[in-house]
């Protein structure tokens, strides 16, 4: 009896460290952008998800969907004001020339995809 309560414990705190580093451990790995331009595939998310400029440079990030999902049609830079339409198979590029640091996210239409830009 003791050693089925002492098998279960393991378990249960192997699958707990497991979940831990499964969902919360996720590291996101920033790109940075040196030549002021990115492409951003969009397909079951963004790719690359978090990207660094600089501050006061005008930046061009094309957003190229390659998913029909709906919700990925559209892409909002809120802190930037820019809500743009991404048709499928298509660049569409959005200039932005930040005026303060900071991290400043981006997401699809409906909030469920998101991607962060990091201006430094």
């Amino acid at each position: 009896m003791v050693t089925d309560k002492v098998l279960i414990t393991i378990i249960g705190a192997t699958l707990i460290l497991f979940i831990y580093w499964f969902f919360l451990s996720k590291k996101e790995k920033e790109i940075k952008i040196l030549n002021n331009e990115v492409d951003i595939i969009v397909n079951g998310g963004y790719s690359p998800e978090v990207i660094s400029i600089p501050l006061g440079k005008t930046t061009k990030i094309n957003f190229i969907r390659k998913d029909s999902t709906e919700c990925l049609s559209e892409v909002v830079l809120g802190d930037f004001k820019i809500k743009r339409e991404l048709p499928l198979n298509q660049k569409v590029m959005i200039e932005i020339t930040p005026k303060k640091k900071g991290e400043f996210e981006y997401s699809c239409g409906m909030g469920m995809y998101h991607g962060k830009i990091m201006v430094k």
